[in-house]
C-alpha cells in the first residue's frame, strides 16, 4: 500500500464540507422561496376572503338602513267634486294622501308636499275602516311621530284639473335612525338631503 498525502485530505474534506454547506443554503433558499410563495398565495386568498366579507357587510349595513323606510307606504286618490270646462261637476278638486308607518318603529317628522312646495291643508290621523281609511283626529304638519301600524291623511288645497295633474304627493318622512327619505307618488324611495320640504 502507498502512502496517504494527507495534505490533500484536508483539501477534500474542506471542499466536501464547502459543498455540504452550499447545498444546505440552495436547500435553505428553496425552502424559504417555497414559504414565501405559500404565504403570497395565503395572504391572496385572506385578501380575496375580507374584500368579500367586507362587501357582505356593506350590503348588509345598506339593506338595514333602507329596511323601515321600505316600510313606510303613501296611498293616494283624487277627492271632492270641481266643475269641468263645460259647468258639470266631476271628481277631483284635491288630492288625499295617507302614509302608512308598517315599520315595527315610529317615523318622525311626516310631510306630504303636493307639487314642488305645496304643504298639506289639512292633516288628520288615519283610522283604518273596512273600505279604507277615514280621517280622525286633527293633526299638525309635520307629524312629529308616526308610530308602528299608524297612518296619517294628508289633503292638498283645492285646484283646478290642471293643477291636480301637475302637483302629484311626495312623502317625506325621517326613519328611526334619523335618516330622510322621499316617498314620491311613483313609489320611488330615495335618501332626501337634509333641509329638503
Amino acid at each position: 500500500m502507498g502512502v496517504v498525502d494527507w495534505g490533500d485530505v484536508p483539501t477534500w474534506l474542506g471542499a466536501i464540507f464547502a459543498a455540504s454547506a452550499a447545498g444546505a443554503a440552495v436547500w435553505t433558499l428553496k425552502s424559504q422561496r417555497d414559504q414565501i410563495g405559500e404565504q403570497r398565495d395565503f395572504i391572496a386568498e385572506q385578501s380575496v376572503t375580507l374584500a368579500l366579507e367586507r362587501e357582505a357587510l356593506r350590503a348588509a349595513a345598506e339593506d338595514r338602513k333602507w329596511a323601515q323606510a321600505r316600510q313606510v307606504r303613501m296611498t293616494f286618490h283624487e277627492a271632492g267634486e270641481r266643475a269641468d270646462s263645460e259647468g258639470n261637476w266631476v271628481e277631483g278638486d284635491h288630492w288625499v294622501a295617507t302614509v302608512v308607518n308598517t315599520s315595527e318603529a315610529p317615523v318622525h317628522d311626516v310631510d306630504v308636499r303636493f307639487g314642488e312646495a305645496s304643504r298639506a291643508a289639512d292633516v288628520y290621523e288615519a283610522l283604518r275602516r273596512s273600505q279604507g281609511w277615514n280621517p280622525g283626529e286633527r293633526l299638525v304638519a309635520p307629524v312629529h311621530l308616526l308610530g308602528p301600524g299608524r297612518a296619517a291623511q294628508f289633503s292638498s288645497q283645492t285646484g283646478s284639473a290642471s293643477w291636480i295633474h301637475n302637483n302629484r304627493p311626495s312623502a317625506y318622512f325621517r326613519d328611526d335612525s334619523g335618516l330622510r327619505w322621499s316617498l314620491d307618488s311613483a313609489g320611488k324611495l330615495e335618501e332626501a338631503p337634509d333641509g329638503t320640504p
